[in-house]
């Protein structure tokens, strides 16, 4: 990195950095509170409050939401007339999974191969930790030139839409002249990116029922419908048979038009096993960010260890479905809904419920901001060019805000790059990532402040 107080000051910070993201990450802040307890949650989100307290920022609150669960604010003045950004990132994460699985303890930050790992590292608790980083830098060399908002949320990974409701009863709270998202992630390592395309997503859950109860398959076996069986079919019929998803009426996207994911290198992040094809067709640029993808994430059935031979009278499933810019999230779960209840065997009883809704998004990558952003990053990566990119997962926030501030300018960036492994065991951050996002940070909001 090139010799530049601010960047002198993020190194200098970097150590801090590391024990306040291992604070932040030992809280076990999953949104579902059937798992992990909710004090876990609140935890994390005082301490986004004292960290925010201590950097002088006034109004900080902890916002409760409509689902339940809370989201930081909290507000920095900056000069008279200056323009207003807003920092978002959240702090809530995905479940660990198997916690057996990891390497290390997933809420015990630990140093490994020049990384560190553990659950939220870089999704999003370091983004978090990056928003800090950055407004220490300014702080350091000469103050902030901008007034800052950030928010932290407290719920995005379960797609349950309280920040989003929140907003958009308190419209003046979030409005900024640009937001800043850290919850993306460089296309790889070393090069500097902004994602400017967001997935949407719905999400469902079935259920099938076929009989009162569960029966004896060898005494009923062969006539009386079998719910798991029924399941099967309904989920078998969301893809087509190069595994490209199939669901009836739903527009199967467009071709990416940008930068391009070379298919070995694709099978190296995604960890296919050998003599594994991929699924879809197109370039693999085309099928993650520009096309639908479905995915079940869950099924209820009987597990094989304790299963008895018996015809299951009731199956049930979470689907989750992707649909890129284009495409409305509320037609698609009805084009979803309509296709499941088609292709259910048998007249067997099927229900579904949504659970979780996000709508697409595309940013205006000739605004200004991303002008400001293009010379932070060419600078925070020397010799490398700033970068745009799609991104397959979904952030609803992004489409409220654009609807209720018309006028912002929005950029997703972060330290979720494919190594991070984010969602997965051993989820990790890279140091210099967060390091050199940090700075871009830093001089895209003096830049931005001077344009």
């Amino acid at each position: 990195m090139s010799p530049n107080p601010v960047a002198e000051t993020v190194a200098s910070l970097m150590p801090r950095a590391k024990e306040e993201l291992a604070e932040l990450v030992a809280f076990r802040s999953v949104a579902d509170f059937d798992q992990f307890p909710r004090r876990e949650s609140e935890g994390a989100a005082r301490w986004v409050a004292d960290a925010l307290t201590a950097e002088g920022f006034q109004d900080v609150a902890l916002l409760d939401t409509p689902d339940g669960t809370q989201s930081v604010y909290g507000y920095l003045p900056g000069p008279e007339g200056a323009r207003t950004v807003l920092l978002y990132a959240h702090y809530d994460v995905q479940p660990p999974l198997d916690e057996a699985a990891w390497t290390t303890p997933p809420f015990e930050l630990t140093e490994r191969d020049g990384r560190w790992y553990g659950r939220g590292a870089a999704d999003c608790k370091g983004g978090v930790i990056m928003h800090l980083l950055a407004l220490r830098a300014l702080k350091a060399d000469g103050g902030i030139p901008v007034h800052v908002k950030v928010i932290a949320e407290g719920s995005e990974e379960m797609g349950t839409g309280g920040l989003e409701r929140y907003a958009e009863q308190h419209p003046e709270l979030l409005e900024a002249d640009s937001v800043v998202i850290g919850d993306a992630g460089n296309f790889r390592v070393g090069l500097p990116t902004v994602t400017a395309t967001l997935r949407g997503m719905t999400m469902v859950r079935v259920q099938i029922d076929t009989l009162a109860g569960n029966l004896h398959s060898g005494q009923f076996g062969g006539a009386a419908p079998d719910a798991l069986a029924a399941l099967i079919r309904v989920l078998d019929s969301l893809r087509a048979e190069d595994g490209s998803t199939a669901v009836e009426g739903l527009a199967p996207g467009a071709a990416w038009e940008g930068l391009e994911y070379a298919e070995e290198q694709f099978r190296q992040d995604a960890k296919v096993l050998d003599g594994v094809e991929l699924i879809g067709s197109g370039t693999v640029a085309d099928r993650i960010w520009a096309r639908p993808a479905v995915t079940v994430i869950g099924i209820d059935c009987p597990p094989v260890v304790g299963a008895t031979p018996s015809v299951q009278a009731s199956a049930r499933a979470l689907i989750s479905l992707r649909v890129p810019p284009g495409t409305d999230a509320g037609e698609a779960t009805k084009l979803l809904q309509a296709h499941l209840e088609a292709h259910t065997p048998w007249g067997a009883r099927v229900s579904v419920e949504q659970v979780g809704e996000g709508q697409p998004f595309r940013a205006d990558t000739a605004s200004p901001a991303y002008q400001a952003m293009a010379a932070a990053m060419a600078v925070a990566y020397p010799g490398q060019e700033m970068q745009y990119a799609g991104q397959g997962g979904s952030i609803p926030l992004c489409n409220t805000l654009a609807g209720l501030y018309p006028r912002a300018e929005i950029l997703l960036i972060g330290l979720s790059e494919p190594e991070a492994q984010i969602h997965a065991v051993d989820e990790s951050v890279s140091p210099d990532e967060l390091e050199r996002l940090s700075v871009a940070e830093a001089l895209f909001l003096r830049n931005y402040a001077a344009s």
